[in-house]
């Protein structure tokens, strides 16, 4: 057997193995992290709970401020997401439709299917989901 013929096999063979052990290490990384900052956000607030009488209450204010921050933020992440959409869809449409002037063929409006996602994400955002306090 040659190793001439090899060389199409090599990467794929090598590379391969070694960006599903970073996927793994990445992920596991990425886990430990959120469970320490779990346990110091815990630690926190039953230290905040038991220093005073209005400890307690700090805590829950502090509990209820993240969970608010939360839901902005995850609001924000879906407009921006509907708007990357919309801009893709219409992308699409008009690069279909500057090729469907060489090839009649060319299905322009699949386009649409990434710009209706985004808009739907928008309408939810705007007019559906309930408003952060």
């Amino acid at each position: 057997m040659s190793l001439d013929n090899l060389g199409p096999f090599v990467v794929p063979v090598v590379v391969g193995p070694f960006f599903f052990v970073f996927l793994a290490i990445s992920s596991w990384v990425n886990s430990q992290r959120k469970e320490r900052e779990a346990f110091y956000k815990a630690e926190s607030l039953r230290r905040i709970a038991e220093s005073s009488g209005d400890g307690a209450k700090q805590a829950i204010d502090l509990l209820r401020e993240e969970s608010r921050l939360d839901r902005l933020k995850k609001r924000e992440n879906t407009k921006v997401s509907g708007l990357i959409l919309v801009a893709i869809g219409l992308g699409m449409v008009g690069f279909m439709l500057a090729l469907r002037a060489t090839d009649p063929s060319v299905p322009y409006l699949a386009g649409l299917i990434p710009a209706f996602i985004g808009a739907a994400m928008l309408v939810y955002v705007y007019l559906m989901a309930s408003p952060v306090e």
